[in-house]
Formats: C-alpha cells, sequence, structure tokens
C-alpha cells in the first residue's frame, strides 16, 4: 500500500475525529459512550499506519457505527474513507459513486504497477472535470 495514499486516509480520519470531539463538546451525545468510542478512533488512527491490514475491520466497525450513533455527522464522513475500509462502509454509497471510486482505485494500481506517484485527491478533481476539458 503506497504511503501517500495511506497518509491521505490518516489525514482524512484525523479531519472526522475533529468532527467528532465537536460532536462531544457540543453535549449532543452522552460523554461516556463518546468517550469510549473516541478512544477506539484513535487506537484506530495511531494504529492504521503501522499495520492497516490490522485496522481494517476496525476502521468498518467505526465508521459504520457513526452513521447510527451520530447521523447528524454522517455527511461529513469523508466518502474516501468509506471506500479505502471498504465492506460494510460500502453500503453507504450509491452504485454511481461506487463506480467513480472503482476508476480511481484502478487508475491508482495502474500506476502504482508501473513504479509512477499517484496523487489520489489530484485524480479525484481530475475525474470530476467534463471529458473535454480534463484533455487541456
Amino acid at each position: 500500500m503506497a504511503t501517500s495514499y495511506l497518509a491521505h486516509h490518516v489525514a482524512l480520519l484525523a479531519q472526522l475525529r475533529a468532527v467528532l470531539a465537536d460532536v462531544g463538546a457540543a453535549e449532543q451525545v452522552p460523554s461516556e459512550n463518546h468517550a469510549l468510542f473516541l478512544d477506539r478512533f484513535d487506537e484506530l488512527v495511531a494504529g492504521l499506519p503501522q499495520a492497516p491490514e490490522e485496522y481494517a475491520y476496525l476502521g468498518q466497525d467505526l465508521l459504520s457505527q457513526i452513521f447510527s450513533r451520530y447521523p447528524q455527522i454522517a455527511h461529513r464522513v469523508p466518502r474516501d474513507l468509506l471506500w479505502f475500509f471498504g465492506g460494510d462502509c460500502l453500503h453507504f454509497m450509491p452504485d454511481e459513486e461506487l463506480a467513480l471510486y472503482q476508476r480511481l482505485d484502478e487508475r491508482r494500481h495502474e500506476a502504482e504497477s508501473r513504479g509512477e506517484a499517484f496523487d489520489w485527491a489530484q485524480e479525484q478533481r481530475l475525474m470530476a472535470l467534463p471529458d473535454d476539458a480534463a484533455r487541456h
């Protein structure tokens, strides 16, 4: 797994962690349960860079829980994270979005197989452009 790809997703987790902290600070959720959830989330953020495969299931579990525990912030969960962790997280993505991420992931794998650098965020922006605009 390419370091920049992993680093991109760890950064998104850190942003989501800040959103979760804000929810707790605003006292929108029971504090005891929220504190335990944040502890597990912190475990994910700390462990993912060292052992991505080992933390994949925890990531799926925690992201899925956000949709049921914190529906008020579900729209703030980065779509990249849903794709990155896969599994049950994919149930929160429509088919069109899944197809887009599949194409993006294929591009990433092609670039990595050729030994080329791949900027996930830049490729997303390029894919969002109309076909004729991407050629200029």
